[in-house]
């Protein structure tokens, strides 16, 4: 199948699998005698395998080691999992600084009255302040 094909079954655009071609995160593609890639199953899958690593936050370069790894002929299990295990640990604590923000904005929410109101209100007598020292 051509890279459009590709593309509307991966749910990855075009461009970006010409990218993970580029940057090695899948096998370079056979081409037809005309030049157009012609992906397979294999390459689907590998394209299908990068967009749900780079959708659990995983960088280019660990993703790119990663299938390094796999793709090597000795077993290299444990790197691999060391770096899903390093990767969950950055994922969990980006869970966890949203958390804060989405506990801090029901907080701000629920006390918009007897927080907020009067926060902002200090807040425009200070700029009422120093306006007037100018």
């Amino acid at each position: 199948m051509n890279i459009k094909e590709a593309s509307e079954k991966t749910g990855v655009s075009s461009a970006a699998i010409r990218y993970y071609e580029k940057e090695g995160l899948i096998p370079e593609i056979d081409r037809t005698e005309v030049g157009n890639r012609d992906i397979d199953d294999r390459i689907l899958r590998r394209i299908k395998f990068a967009r749900q690593m780079r959708a659990a936050g995983m960088s280019i370069e660990n993703l790119r080691r990663y299938i390094e790894l796999f793709d090597a002929q000795e077993d290299n299990t444990q790197e691999q999992i060391a770096l899903l295990k390093a990767q969950l640990v950055e994922m969990e604590e980006r869970r966890d600084d949203i958390q804060a923000a989405i506990d801090h904005l029901h907080f701000k929410l629920n006390h918009f009255d007897d927080h907020m109101k009067a926060s902002e209100e200090e807040l425009r007598q200070l700029e009422r302040q120093h306006e007037a020292q100018e």
